[in-house]
């Protein structure tokens, strides 16, 4: 029998008004500048590594604010080094396999995954393949669905990669991508984003693990890299000792900027 929490709704990209919306980005990075000082106060980190990797068509340049603040707030924070994100193929997979590998091995710690949009979704398959190397995943506006209809990149995506895009390492299949990896995973989302529909990006329990959660934030896909609601996530869920994870709960000055609304 059907239940109305079992429906999943068909998948479809965002409106077309809120993919226009993006451009409200620019005044995201005038805030997240605006507040850096204030930013600076956030919880401090225990310098545990923090590998990040940013979104489809995009460098470590996009990604560079947001580590320089983890910088700043103690942790070892590196982007991936690896170019700008557009093909995804078992080389691009090894070679993430291997920018992981030797930052866990040069450190002696566990690393911390962020992942901006395709970013996250790599996180997390990279969190499959090797979980005892990771600390946790973050997410950002991530096409978790596994459907790509979530998203009008799907086009460009594909034209690059291909319609059956499903890189393989070592026997590891990029499907199921809906399953949440065996390591704290969270995911960052917004009901505002103009590029991944947000129900895109949703954690469901029934496929994933126990120490996996949504945090919905205000803002576009495009400024989830600068927008404040965001760092304030990011530090704190960065904060938490390794083995010692709770779900998310801001402080009372912070929770107007963390909508509590249904994600279904």
């Amino acid at each position: 029998m059907t239940t109305a929490t079992s429906i999943r709704r068909p998948a479809t990209p965002p409106h077309k008004l809120l993919t226009i919306g993006e451009v409200r980005a620019v005044f995201e990075l005038g805030a997240f500048v605006v507040a850096r000082p204030l930013l600076g106060l956030l919880p401090k980190g225990d310098g545990h590594p923090v590998l990040v990797l940013p979104g489809f068509m995009a460098s470590d340049k996009s990604t560079s604010p947001m580590r320089r603040l983890l910088t700043d707030l103690g942790y070892d924070a590196r982007g991936w080094e690896l170019g700008r994100n557009v093909r995804i193929d078992g080389q691009r997979v090894q070679e993430l396999v291997d920018r992981l590998q030797t930052i866990h091995q040069e450190t002696g710690r566990k690393v911390s995954l962020i992942g901006w949009s395709l970013g996250g979704l790599l996180a997390r398959e990279l969190a499959k393949i090797h979980p005892e190397a990771v600390r946790q995943v973050i997410s950002l506006g991530s096409p978790i669905s596994d459907d790509r209809d979530h998203s009008d990149a799907r086009h460009l995506f594909e034209m690059l990669n291909g319609k059956d895009a499903a890189p393989v390492h070592h026997g590891h299949h990029f499907t199921g991508l809906n399953n949440a990896p065996p390591v704290p995973t969270t995911s960052i989302l917004t009901k505002g984003d103009g590029v991944v529909h947000w129900r895109g990006s949703v954690q469901h329990p029934e496929t994933g693990h126990a120490e996996a959660e949504n945090i919905e934030v205000m803002a576009s896909h495009i400024g989830l890299g600068v927008n404040p609601s965001v760092m304030i996530a990011l530090a704190d869920r960065l904060a938490l000792k390794e083995g010692a994870w709770q779900p998310f709960r801001p402080s009372l000055i912070h929770r107007w900027m963390f909508p509590k609304t249904r994600l279904h």
